[in-house]
């Protein structure tokens, strides 16, 4: 959880920087990123000897590279991104690369607090993970799928460590794929393996897996599921007891199940990205009640609002007793929060936030080219160039609203607290 009651939750609105200028100083920037706290805005730069940098609050890093990708904030607020000098790749974290560098790194993972790392490499053909600058013991011949336990001290990721000519069906079918977990693989091999999940004490680890061309399951802890199906879809596990659970294909549909026995009995049409409240006590997921229609379904109960093209970023309020989601229908994204859709539809909205006690809703939204942020259905007073996800205050009477102004408005990079008794009609 991060530190919320360390940030400044002054009501007003102060200026970062001066974003708007960046443009003239720097003949290449591509899109800004800001920090949770909205105390840092970064842009990749290039500078006028031809390399690129950094640019954090109108300072750039000291150092400069051949090429840098992927720039986020770390969970503590530093700027992260994969850098690449001489052929090679490594991490920069505000400015200073990692000792190691590899043939290249993608795949960034932070954890849910503090400041681990963890990224993909490749060096000499062979694949591993690196969490802080130590990379895994072993290496295999591929990698993906790459997961971080939520405290970022383990990690997990696809691996294969069998080699097969492209042309080997047999071979293939035996099995050639599994877990690696802090660099040490299961013992188990499989057809393929997709999805991974950690718990939440960081102990354990489920994955989807195929067992054969026509049988899927989970495994966890590379101990399967005695029960097979025509498919699965990513394991989750309980948030206390380390149940896991996952979408299954049954006769008539889907549905879900635990540990292997079905604990819903609806089949629907689709059903998937479930989801468990915090303190476990219900169980949601995306669900396709009939074809082409979409909503949530909780604890086997599906909402009667319907979106005809998708349901996404379905999440549930910190006390558990609300969801929200983002649904699209006839080309146009809504808000829904508990069964009832806001009413503006919208070019594009980013997945809704919940204040600390449920009652108030928010979310970055885009309409007619620009961005602003809603708060229980309506608009704050205020519209962006670019725009970031909100933040409640731990008390919940204050909303963090991160933006850069229109070019008209000078362009600049704003922090804005505002009371939320002012926003809400």
């Amino acid at each position: 959880m991060q530190q919320l009651e360390n940030w400044d939750w002054t009501p007003g609105i102060r200026q970062i920087g001066d974003f708007g200028a960046w443009h003239n100083t720097y003949d290449y920037m591509e899109e800004p990123y800001v920090s949770a706290d909205g105390e840092k805005i970064a842009a990749i730069v290039r500078t006028g000897e031809e390399a690129y940098t950094v640019c954090v609050n109108g300072r750039p890093w000291e150092n400069t590279f051949d090429k840098i990708w992927y720039l986020r904030f770390t969970p503590d607020h530093l700027p992260a991104a994969l850098v690449s000098d001489t052929a090679m790749w490594t991490v920069a974290i505000d400015g200073v690369p990692w000792e190691n560098w590899y043939e290249f790194v993608w795949d960034t993972r932070f954890a849910n607090t503090g400041s681990h790392v963890t990224v993909a490499a490749q060096t000499e053909l062979r694949y591993f993970a690196v969490t802080n600058d130590t990379p895994w013991p072993n290496g295999f011949l591929a990698l993906n799928h790459l997961i971080v336990s939520p405290d970022g001290t383990s990690t997990a990721a696809v691996v294969q460590n069998t080699t097969f000519p492209e042309a080997d069906i047999q071979k293939f079918q035996e099995g050639c794929f599994t877990v690696a977990v802090n660099g040490e693989a299961w013992q188990q091999q499989y057809v393929n393996v997709w999805e991974l999940s950690f718990s939440a004490d960081n102990r354990h680890v489920a994955a989807e897996i195929r067992t054969s061309l026509y049988d899927y399951t989970i495994a966890v802890d590379g101990r399967t599921w005695e029960k097979r199906f025509p498919c699965v879809w990513a394991p989750r596990f309980h948030p206390t007891d380390n149940s896991v659970t996952a979408p299954v294909k049954i006769p008539g549909g889907w549905s879900l199940a635990r540990d292997g026995e079905l604990i819903w009995h609806r089949a629907y049409k689709q059903l998937w990205h479930h989801m468990y409240s915090p303190d476990g006590s219900h169980v949601a997921a995306v669900a396709a009640p009939e074809f082409g229609k979409w909503t949530i379904a909780e604890d086997d109960r599906a909402w009667k609002a319907r979106f005809n093209e998708a349901v996404t970023d379905a999440v549930y309020s910190p006390d558990g007793n609300h969801i929200a989601c983002l649904g699209k229908s006839d080309g146009k994204w809504y808000i829904a929060v508990d069964d009832r859709i806001w009413d503006t539809p919208l070019d594009m909205a980013w997945q809704p936030v919940f204040s600390p006690d449920g009652s108030h809703v928010a979310a970055k939204v885009e309409s007619g080219g620009n961005y602003t942020i809603f708060i229980d259905g309506h608009p704050i007073d205020q519209v962006f160039a670019a725009a970031w996800q909100p933040v409640f205050s731990p008390d919940g009477t204050r909303l963090l609203v991160k933006g850069v102004l229109p070019e008209n408005q000078g362009g600049q990079y704003c922090r804005q607290v505002l009371e939320v008794d002012r926003l809400v009609p």
